[in-house]
């Protein structure tokens, strides 16, 4: 079920015959879980009978964050900032370390996670947090071509006040290779799903889109299934080479505010983003 991968560290080292091996535990299939506590994994998909819809009285907002593995002292307040009013929270770079299982098991959210790996036996992957269940959510994994350890993906359904269903991806991109093959493959593996998506979609994380080439891998995938980019009244986006690495792109939602404030709670800033629903159900917006 898992495969070892030994990454060399320390170029010094390792060029003077040494070198310090890290472990990694890499899944071989794509793995999801609503029990972070106990690390307990499904296979790519797991299925739930809801409560209640995502959505408040038509209104969803939204969080999207790169954590950084929760590396900086102050991720905690800042998370529960940027999710205050929020219903669903899209992490990426989530470590499943002692500290984060402590916050989550006292907070109010529902949990699923994606397995991309785990080192010195923490997980760490992209995160939902929500305020009700999914009907349903799915890993993926893609590899990182040089590294050899994945990125992760979570697709989740989630029940609508006006009868509808949204679907929500929450990426984190293949970040370490040059050619674009591998990054749109980790795009393509997601199309099917939201091709046939009837309802409301997001399509939100950190995408890794340091370069021109790679933004134009990402622009083609979201005009053909008629995607938007959310507007950001505020944009502190963190970028590479001026381009901004983290989106939000909607469907069938209108959109009622946007930002990307700024915080030194990790190498990301979040984009915080407020939608209504549409009442007809066959609308786009």
């Amino acid at each position: 079920m898992f495969r070892k991968l030994a990454i060399v560290v320390g170029l010094t080292l390792l060029v003077a015959g040494g070198g310090t091996y890290y472990s990694f535990d890499i899944p071989d299939q794509a793995q999801v879980t609503d029990a972070v506590q106990g690390k307990q994994y499904s296979i790519h998909c797991l299925d739930a009978k809801p409560k209640a819809a995502i959505d408040r009285n038509g209104m969803l907002q939204v969080t999207v964050w790169n954590i950084y593995k929760q590396q900086r002292d102050t991720w905690q307040t800042a998370l529960e900032t940027f999710s205050a009013d929020s219903d669903l929270v899209l992490i990426q770079e989530a470590k499943l370390s002692e500290s984060f299982r402590h916050y989550l098991a006292q907070s109010p959210w529902q949990v699923t996670m994606a397995n991309a790996f785990a080192f010195l036996d923490t997980p760490a992957g992209v995160m939902n947090l929500s305020r009700h269940q999914a009907a349903q959510t799915c890993a993926y994994l893609a590899v990182e071509p040089w590294l050899r350890i994945p990125k992760s993906a979570l697709l989740a359904r989630f029940p609508l006040t006006n009868g509808q269903q949204l679907t929500v991806v929450n990426l984190h991109g293949i970040n370490f290779a040059w050619g674009l093959d591998e990054y749109r493959a980790q795009f393509n593996a997601l199309s099917e799903q939201l091709e046939q998506a009837k309802g409301p979609v997001l399509l939100a994380g950190d995408f890794n889109t340091w370069r021109q080439e790679r933004m134009a891998v990402v622009t083609r995938f979201i005009e053909e299934l008629g995607l938007h980019e959310v507007t950001l009244d505020k944009d502190l986006r963190t970028r590479v080479l001026g381009w901004p690495l983290d989106h939000l792109f909607y469907r069938g939602l209108k959109l009622e505010q946007a930002e990307a404030p700024g915080t030194d709670a990790s190498d990301h800033h979040p984009i915080i983003a407020r939608f209504r629903l549409l009442e007809s159900k066959g609308a786009k917006q």
